[in-house]
């Protein structure tokens, strides 16, 4: 069996902008460096129309040096031409020292903001995109936006400008002449008008596409060890191959309507010049027309090709940075979770009476978003209190709504309905930053960083000491850190796959209580480990537990007699709630969960 992977949908897909109403939403971050870019833009509008004087230049030498014979005024005439040259290739680049320093800013600005609003966006929102599509968005989608700030930008002003000023010129000098040329411009700007829309529904798509490819490269290396595990590597390089003959297509699409609009609009002004040409060499033949002038007007007609003919390829990339910064913003307009974020928030204990201390959820409902809608809901009105410093165990069948509820208490996913209280304060009215203060969590599979053991751990505890670091470390039993080969600083490496199952636990738990938090949430936090080591865990975790209010979900005895109580969580209700003991002799359910496999499982299998 091979794992396919249909294009991402996670995306949401609003309605298409046009390019110019989508690029302006960058003016907030290019704001703070508009005035080197308006410097860099006028630096190269006078060098290109420097260029145009030389057409002029040309002139001024043919028909008077040239036609009466003077060394001397070619002399100076192939030295204006060569100022000329000198001073454009300066102010070209000029522009480009002047446009980069800032543009860089630019690129980092905006990607430690995506960064941070990823950073911010609630867990619901990263279930459901995958990570190669915020990756592309984060790395390739910005560098394009910085590419098309750097270049495309400001040549459209540029070469309009230029245009602009080019075809006056030939009016100027011959305006029956300069209308044969100006006769493209029609079919050009209907042409430039049918291919930005298809071009851009291409460009999104690859994109898009992009983003599905960097997902399967990423999911591939952190899985290796079960592609390896089960033989499939070879399907997981066909469905790499069918992925990226998708984006192949795609980009060759994209390349088929570049060229074609590129074609057209290189031979329309080709045929233009031509035209122009032989007209002008019967005027000059005639007498109608100096030789000086046609040569200024067909030298003028060339200077205006690269203008003319980059438009295509200009438009394409102010397409395809449209589209990225559409994808960019699908980011950066998703809402944040609720609005108790910005609520300032007084000492917790201020005000709270005993009887509302310590940890009471009330009727709280859940159901993810993205459920089917005759899907029933994980949770169902679940009442529940953990009395100030007391360990509440969390048992139930897979699929009870036990990791969920967790997730509920630090606000990682917020509830359908009800509350959840803290001390006598709805969480909602916690900030985020002063909720996880007071609670610190350990999943059942941890989560490590490319950074060193200590670092890792610190991570609970950003300020705390070297005391505590070793103090948490001994009660996770996680000494193991001290006979890495640079102790405590060993790099982990990508999610710490470098340590065992156990290793990774134990570390995660070291993390949780380093900080001595007031509320303690643990989601089986002993699976991985083997019987001896857990029951060294479990005697240092009874210190831990004695001084704080914890809620712990448990599957085997062991873990549950870490309790003070026990609430049975089946199908998304809690259906008992006692001692251990008292659950075992008055409860079915709870002495088949506590004695042999898992119960019958029910509800939502996250």
């Amino acid at each position: 069996m091979t794992v396919t992977r249909e294009p991402s949908s996670a995306a949401p897909r609003p309605g298409r902008h046009s390019a110019v109403r989508s690029l302006l939403r960058l003016w907030p971050y290019v704001r703070p460096v508009r005035g080197r870019l308006v410097v860099g833009a006028l630096s190269a509008v006078v060098a290109s129309c420097l260029g145009l004087l030389i057409p002029l230049t040309l002139k001024w030498i043919v028909d008077g040096p040239v036609a009466g014979r003077d060394p001397s005024g070619v002399w100076l005439g192939g030295l204006a031409l060569l100022v000329l040259g000198v001073a454009e290739a300066g102010l070209f680049g000029v522009r480009r020292m002047i446009v980069a320093g800032p543009l860089a800013r630019v690129e980092a600005d905006m990607r430690a903001a995506l960064y941070a609003r990823l950073q911010r966006l609630p867990v619901s929102f990263h279930d459901r995109w995958p990570s190669g599509q915020l990756l592309s968005r984060a790395t390739t989608d910005l560098m394009l936006l910085r590419i098309f700030l750097s270049f495309p930008l400001t040549f459209l002003l540029v070469n309009g400008v230029t245009i602009v000023v080019g075809c006056v010129i030939l009016l100027q000098q011959r305006w029956t002449l300069g209308l044969v040329l100006l006769a493209p411009v029609v079919p050009m700007v209907v042409l430039c008008s049918v291919f930005e829309e298809r071009y851009a529904r291409t460009a999104r798509k690859a994109q898009d596409q992009i983003g599905d490819l960097t997902t399967v490269v990423e999911e591939s290396v952190l899985g290796i060890r079960v592609i390896k595990g089960f033989g499939r590597h070879r399907g997981q390089e066909r469905a790499f191959r069918a992925l990226s003959w998708r984006l192949r297509e795609t980009e060759l699409r994209k390349a088929g309507l570049l060229g074609t609009l590129w074609a057209l609009i290189v031979i329309l002004p080709e045929l233009a010049i031509g035209a122009a040409l032989v007209l002008g060499v019967v005027e000059v033949g005639d007498g109608e027309l100096s030789a000086g002038t046609l040569v200024a007007f067909l030298s003028t007609a060339l200077a205006l090709r690269w203008p003319v003919e980059s438009i295509g390829f200009l438009l394409a990339i102010t397409n395809e940075s449209a589209t990225a910064t559409d994808r960019f913003f699908e980011v950066m307009d998703t809402a944040e979770a609720s609005a108790g974020d910005a609520v300032a928030t007084a000492p917790v204990l201020a005000g709270a009476r005993v009887k509302d201390a310590g940890l009471r959820l009330e009727g709280v409902w859940f159901r993810y978003p993205d459920a089917p809608e005759d899907a029933p809901p994980v949770l169902c009105g679940v009442d529940l209190s953990v009395r100030p410093g007391e360990t509440m165990a969390l048992v139930g069948a897979t699929g009870s709504g036990k990791t969920t509820l967790t997730a509920l208490v630090p606000r990682l996913h917020e509830p359908t309905a009800g509350r959840i209280v803290l001390d006598g304060r709805d969480i909602t009215g916690l900030s985020r930053e002063r909720l996880r203060e007071l609670v610190a969590v350990a999943f059942e599979e941890p989560t490590l960083f490319s950074a060193s053991a200590a670092e890792n751990v610190l991570m609970g505890a950003p300020d705390a000491g070297e005391e505590r670091l070793l103090a948490a470390l001994a009660v996770a039993q996680a000494e193991f850190v001290h006979e890495l080969p640079q102790g405590r600083r060993t790099r982990l490496g990508e999610q710490g796959l470098s340590l065992s199952g156990g290793q990774r636990q134990r570390l995660a738990l070291a993390r949780a209580v380093i900080g001595e938090p007031r509320f303690l949430v643990l989601d089986d936090p002993l699976s991985a480990l083997d019987v001896h080591t857990e029951a060294l865990v479990e005697a240092a975790l009874r210190e831990v537990l004695a001084t704080t209010t914890a809620l712990v979900v448990a599957h085997r005895p062991s873990t549950v007699l870490l309790a003070d109580r026990v609430a049975l969580l089946s199908r998304g209700r809690i259906a008992a709630v006692g001692t251990h003991h008292e659950l075992l002799h008055t409860h079915e359910e709870y002495a088949s969960l506590m004695s042999g496999p898992a119960g019958p499982e029910g509800g939502d299998p996250r």
